[in-house]
């Protein structure tokens, strides 16, 4: 019988690994789980396939390293964070519904600036959880994001920093599931990137950083972030400032 996901995320030992699964920003193997967990390397393959069975994990097979050819060795199975697009309740308390009834109290005028600012203040309590220290640095600043958000199981990766503009991945968007189901709910999602960015990177201002997320409600794919700092607005620049 196929484990799923409840049950996965209810086991004490498979969760031990999916929280270490989903702070990592790059796929892993199981040799990486055994020695960062401290478990034979047989017990944490099927500990990962076990989770690969829940929807949790993909796995492929692949050479590390770029090797290939004669000589390169046999691939090595490699795992990823699936992306998510609902949550693991029970029982189901139907927040998602919740939410769309508080939404349609909104007035129409003031909604996206309601959500927006909504989404900003959870950014920052999610920040707050996580301890995350501000940066000088917008690269850094970033990064230490993303670690915080790995740190409450939530997985995300810096992909680029071009001048004015970040892009951030993740498979696990604490609110995906919530914008899935209720599309008009995304200025929350908008503004809690906006209000992270804020607490990790000194100096900048969440109501001045514009974000997008085009792949929110795509399949199988993770979340692009996209964040306009408005530099030109505010204090730090990509390369200025002491990561402290």
């Amino acid at each position: 019988m196929p484990l799923d996901r409840l049950a996965a995320a209810g086991d004490p030992q498979l969760r031990r690994i999916l929280l270490y699964a989903r702070s990592r920003k790059d796929p892993f193997t199981a040799h990486e789980v055994a020695v960062a967990l401290g478990v034979h390397r047989n017990v944490a393959r099927s500990r990962l396939d076990r989770l690969a069975e829940a929807g949790f994990l993909t796995v492929s097979p692949e050479r590390r390293g770029g090797r290939g050819g004669p000589g390169a060795g046999r691939p090595a199975n490699v795992y990823r964070v699936t992306p998510e697009l609902e949550a693991v309740e029970f029982p189901d308390r139907r927040l998602a519904e919740l939410i769309g009834l508080l939404l349609t109290k909104l007035p129409a005028r003031s909604r996206e600036k309601v959500l927006r600012e909504a989404g900003e203040e959870f950014g920052r309590s999610l920040a707050a959880a996580a301890n995350l220290k501000a940066s000088g640095n917008i690269s850094t600043g970033l990064q230490r994001v993303c670690e915080a958000l790995g740190s409450l199981g939530f997985q995300a990766s810096v992909q680029s920093l071009k001048g004015d503009t970040a892009t951030l991945e993740t498979a696990t968007c604490p609110l995906r599931p919530l914008v899935v189901k209720r599309p008009d709910a995304s200025g929350i999602d908008r503004g809690m990137w906006a209000g992270l960015a804020e607490r990790g990177v000194r100096g900048l201002t969440a109501g001045l950083i514009e974000c997008e997320t085009p792949r929110c409600r795509s399949v199988d794919v993770p979340c692009s972030v996209r964040l306009s700092l408005g530099l030109g607005l505010q204090g730090p620049s990509a390369s200025g400032g002491t990561a402290t």
